[in-house]
């Protein structure tokens, strides 16, 4: 059993959807490799997650050989959401755990994604004054350049 939030009754009406799976569910069982590819992250990232308590448990084959599920790569397609917001990893470390404790973290769940976005919309602000910044200078040399067609 991987890191999933817990099924509910409630509907998230703003999720995106999810990302095609390669194979459907009762064969998805795919190498560190073919997750790699799958994800764009690396087999030392995912080993890494892994190690650090972001991506727990990942069964293994008899041999021993990680054997990443359907529900691995919604976790990591969500962890990759919450690296895009500029989350720290501790942060989404422990998001992980609050998640593995069950449905009565939901409240500090929700305060922490709460607090990373009001961060991502100060930097959407940031990003905004910086378009605007750029824009005005992009006009300006656009009007210098046909100031001399003007003359």
């Amino acid at each position: 059993m991987t890191v999933i939030e817990s099924s509910s009754a409630r509907t998230d009406l703003c999720k995106a959807a999810p990302r095609a799976h390669p194979r459907p569910e009762g064969q998805d069982r795919y190498t560190i490799s073919e997750v790699a590819a799958f994800t764009g992250l690396s087999a030392h990232t995912l080993r890494w997650y892994e190690r650090i308590g972001l991506m727990p448990h990942v069964d293994r084959s008899h041999t021993g050989q990680r054997r990443f599920s359907n529900r691995d790569l919604d976790w990591l397609g969500f962890v990759g959401k919450l690296r895009l917001t500029g989350m720290p990893v501790a942060d989404m470390v422990r998001y992980a755990e609050l998640v593995r404790e069950g449905e009565h973290t939901f409240e500090a769940r929700a305060e922490l994604l709460q607090r990373t976005r009001r961060d991502v919309l100060d930097r959407i602000a940031e990003l905004q004054d910086t378009l605007a910044v750029l824009d005005h200078k992009i006009e300006f040399y656009a009007d210098a350049r046909r100031a001399p067609e003007r003359a």
